[in-house]
C-alpha cells in the first residue's frame, strides 16, 4: 500500500525557493482514538472540514552541501515569527517518517514559518491544520521536482504524508466530509490516507455551520498522542471500536436523509465517548472542565425550550464545538452572546462553516 508513494524517477534540481499553503483544521463527527502501527487508526473517523480556523505556512528551502547532509535534519520553526525550538523534535520525527516517500528532505535546508487563526494546542486540532499545511508544501516541492503528477494523486500523497506528521492531519486536505479508515460503507476508503465523502448529502450540512466557544485556550495537560497510546490496553477499547463502526453507518444514513434529530443524538454521544474513553483509561484523565459541561447542559435546555436543532461535539480538549445549520445562524448567535459566552475564556468564541479543504497561496 505505501510503495505507491515512493518515487519511482530521479528528481530533477531545484534551487532555492518558497511555497506556501493554507490548511483548515476539521472538527470530527465520528471519532478516531486509538492506532496502531505508524499512525494509522483503530476506527475509521469521518469529519467536516472547517473555514476559518487554518494553519498559514509558509516553506523556504535551500540545497544544503552534500558533506552537511549526513546527521540530522536542517530546519527552523517559527510560529507567528516566534523560533520555536519546542516544535522541532515532532518536525524531526515527521521528516524521518516521510524520507522515504519525499527523499529530497535530506538535500535542503527548511525554515518553516506558520501562523494559527486560532490557539495553539487547545483542542482545535492545531496539528490537523498545521502537519497538513506542511505536507501540501513539500509535496508541491516534489511537484517541481517530478512535474506530471495528477491533482488527484498529488492530493492523495499529500495526505498520506499528512498522516504521518498528525492522523487527523490527513482529513484537513479536501472537504466538506473527509472519511479516514476503511470501512465497507465508504468506498475507496483507506487507513493511508484521508478520502473526500461523495455519497449523497442533503443540502442542510453543505452549510453547516461550527462556533468554536473557547473554555480554555492554554496548552492542553494531556496530549492527543498520550491518549491515544492509553487506548492500547484499554478495558472499553474492542467495544468502542465497534460502536464507531456502526455509527458511520448510522452517519451515512443521517447524511442522506438530512435528519437533524438522529445527527444531534450520534453526534453528540460521540463527543461523549471519546471523553469517556479517556476518563477510564489508565491512567485515567479529563480535559473537560467546569465550564465546557456547564454549556453542555445550557445547550440541551435551550434545544428542549425552542426546538432549534442545535448540539455540540467536542475535540480532546475543552473546547465546545456548537454545530447548527445555516438558517438558524442569527438565533443561535444570539444564544451564545447571551448566554454561553459568559462561559469562555475572555468571552471568546470563533464563527466557522464547513469549508473544502487546501489551497495554495505561492504567489
Amino acid at each position: 500500500m505505501t510503495e505507491e508513494f515512493i518515487p519511482k524517477k530521479s528528481y530533477r534540481n531545484t534551487p532555492t525557493g518558497e511555497v506556501s499553503y493554507e490548511s483548515p483544521s476539521n472538527i470530527a463527527l465520528i471519532k478516531y482514538w486509538g492506532k496502531y502501527g505508524e499512525q494509522l487508526p483503530k476506527n475509521t473517523s469521518l469529519s467536516f472540514t472547517l473555514n476559518n480556523c487554518k494553519t498559514t505556512t509558509r516553506l523556504q528551502y535551500t540545497p544544503i552541501k552534500p558533506e552537511t547532509k549526513v546527521g540530522s535534519f536542517h530546519f527552523e520553526v517559527f510560529l507567528d515569527k516566534e523560533r520555536k525550538p519546542t516544535f522541532e523534535p515532532k518536525i524531526a520525527q515527521f521528516l524521518t517518517r516521510i524520507e522515504p516517500y519525499l527523499p529530497f528532505v535530506r538535500d535542503y535546508k527548511f525554515v518553516i514559518h506558520t501562523s494559527n487563526s486560532f490557539p495553539h494546542s487547545s483542542g482545535i486540532a492545531s496539528s490537523a491544520s498545521g502537519m497538513s499545511a506542511l505536507a501540501l508544501c513539500l509535496l508541491k516541492i516534489e511537484q517541481d521536482m517530478l512535474p506530471g503528477r495528477s491533482q488527484e494523486d498529488f492530493l492523495k500523497k499529500a495526505s498520506f504524508i499528512a498522516r504521518l506528521g498528525s492522523g487527523s492531519a490527513c482529513r484537513s486536505i479536501a472537504g466538506p466530509l473527509v472519511s479516514w479508515g476503511k470501512h465497507d460503507a465508504l468506498p475507496g476508503s483507506s487507513a493511508y490516507y484521508g478520502t473526500l465523502y461523495t455519497g449523497a448529502v442533503n443540502a442542510v450540512f453543505s452549510t453547516f455551520q461550527d462556533t468554536i466557544l473557547l473554555v480554555d485556550t492554554g496548552k492542553k495537560e494531556v496530549s492527543s498522542s498520550v491518549g491515544h497510546n492509553l487506548m492500547n490496553d484499554h478495558t472499553y477499547a474492542e467495544n468502542r471500536f465497534k460502536q464507531a463502526d456502526t455509527h458511520i453507518n448510522q452517519l451515512l444514513d443521517i447524511l442522506r436523509t438530512g435528519d437533524l434529530d438522529a445527527f444531534m443524538a450520534l453526534v453528540e454521544q460521540e463527543a461523549l465517548t471519546l471523553h469517556a474513553m479517556m476518563m477510564t483509561s489508565r491512567p485515567y484523565f479529563i480535559l473537560m472542565k467546569e465550564n465546557t459541561l456547564s454549556i453542555i447542559n445550557k445547550i440541551w435546555i435551550y434545544r428542549k425550550n425552542t426546538c432549534v436543532p442545535v448540539c455540540f461535539t467536542l475535540d480532546a480538549g475543552a473546547n465546545v464545538h456548537v454545530l447548527y445549520p445555516e438558517k438558524y445562524k442569527e438565533k443561535v448567535l444570539k444564544f451564545i452572546k447571551n448566554e454561553l459566552a459568559m462561559h469562555c475564556q475572555d468571552g471568546k468564541y470563533i464563527c466557522d462553516h464547513t469549508g473544502y479543504g487546501a489551497k495554495s497561496i505561492t504567489k
